[in-house]
């Protein structure tokens, strides 16, 4: 595909021909999450699924840095592109290679021989650190696959092939409910298999994406360019949002698993980790227009091109903002369904993630704008003002909340935590859109 056609084509259709596939990818992405869940949870156990949150922090570690390293390349490859600077492009892109190698052969090492330190560390009990740590050292073993899968996923937008994207995360889906469907239902590995699934699916995207870039007439690929510290280091910081961003989530998980094994036990987080694989998808949805668009503002924005930026914003916002009050009234409307689907032999834990869920979901009303405006300065080379929105939404107003909002309506404080960090965080979003602009304009 010719990458000018960011330039020319007409916005409406640019964006259903990137942030369609990107929301697709995103979305399965998540649902690789519930797939764990809905089959821990039915054949299992909940405390099965008490385990695997409190795990998550880890694999929020290793999307982290693969999104640091992905999304801060892009936007420098997207610019560079835009600018005609090839040769800035591909040394970005081989620079990111190296960085994702070193990166992810460290987390594994961490991951097979600190597994039940981390576990420990991220709060498991006695009853769930053995799960914990086994979830953690499986993943482990394939998390160098697991980061060039995450990371060729992303790239595969700016060199205009956002279909790659989507179908390397369709076969890694299809290949998780499959083995999970074996290894837990049938062959009743619990925890084992199911980590063991999500590792091998979240690889199998590697095969499908690492395929344009090892053909040389790809703007970008294995072959050309050469290390360069400077763009290194520009690429991890302008990255470095996205990856607080992940790593706000890990804490976010910490932070909710320890509030509620203090007020509710096992059982609290375990109604917790429901609630929380409905808003990794419905989150995800948002997050795939965010990626999706990424690519047209930062190679718009290399061009000098601010009234296609500003269309392609304009119209994302208001899909975002549809999108969140649909995914609103579907969990009001469903919410019992939504959370059967992970805990059906525990009533207490059912009606308290049911109860939760109508506080919950109020966030998704607001959230999409969040996250498409931290994308936004992302694009742009604003990695600072990027930086604190995912860092207010994630963990600022996330702590401040745990501890304020609890003393105050108890359990239902610890619910209302996530709605009032994003009311927020967008008073800041539009504060810093704002300073932002009159610079520019300056």
């Amino acid at each position: 595909m010719d990458n000018s056609v960011l330039l020319t084509e007409k916005i409406p259709k640019l964006f259903i021909k990137f942030s369609i596939p990107s929301i697709i990818a995103m979305s399965i992405t998540g649902t690789q999450a519930l797939v764990d869940g809905m089959f821990l949870g039915k054949f299992v156990g909940t405390n099965a699924l008490a385990s695997v949150n409190i795990a998550q922090p880890f694999m929020s570690l290793i999307i982290g840095i693969s999104l640091i390293i992905a999304i801060g390349s892009v936007s420098l490859i997207g610019r560079s592109l835009g600018e005609n600077n090839i040769e800035k492009a591909q040394d970005t892109c081989k620079s990111a290679f190296l960085v994702a190698l070193c990166s992810s052969i460290f987390i594994m090492f961490l991951g097979i021989f600190f597994n039940r330190q981390i576990a420990s560390f991220l709060g498991a009990n006695e009853v769930l650190i053995d799960d914990t740590a086994l979830y953690i050292r499986n993943l482990s073993y394939c998390s160098v696959f697991m980061c060039f899968s995450l990371i060729l996923g992303v790239f595969t937008r700016v060199i205009g092939r956002p279909d790659i994207s989507m179908k390397a995360n369709v076969l890694s889906l299809l290949i998780n409910i499959l083995l999970n469907t074996i290894l837990i239902k049938y062959m009743n590995l619990g925890i084992f298999g199911a980590s063991l699934a999500t590792g091998i699916a979240f690889s199998s995207g590697f095969i499908i994406s690492i395929v344009p870039f090892l053909k040389k007439e790809t703007v970008i690929n294995i072959y050309t360019g050469k290390f360069n510290m400077d763009y290194t280091l520009n690429l991890l910081s302008n990255g470095s949002s996205e990856g607080v961003s992940s790593f706000a989530t890990a804490i976010t998980s910490f932070v909710f698993n320890l509030a509620f094994m203090n007020i509710a036990g096992e059982k609290g987080v375990s109604a917790f980790t429901a609630i929380s694989y409905i808003s990794i998808f419905a989150n995800l949805i948002t997050a795939g227009i965010a990626a999706g668009i990424g690519p047209i503002i930062s190679y718009n924005y290399g061009a000098k091109e601010n009234s296609r930026i500003n269309e392609i914003l304009r119209l994302s916002s208001i899909i975002s903002i549809s999108l969140g009050f649909f995914i609103f009234i579907i969990v009001m409307v469903f919410k019992e369904n939504l959370i059967g689907i992970f805990i059906n032999n525990d009533p207490e834990v059912f009606n308290l993630a049911v109860h939760g869920a109508k506080i919950y979901s109020l966030a998704f009303l607001i959230s999409g704008l969040n996250v498409i405006f931290s994308g936004y300065f992302t694009s742009i080379g604003k990695a600072l003002a990027s930086i604190i929105v995912a860092g207010s939404r994630g963990i600022v107003f996330i702590i401040m909340g745990i501890i304020i909002l609890p003393k105050f309506f108890g359990i239902d404080g610890v619910w209302a935590t996530v709605p009032f960090s994003e009311i927020l965080t967008l008073i800041i979003v539009v504060l810093l859109y704002k300073s932002i602009n009159k610079k520019d304009i300056d």
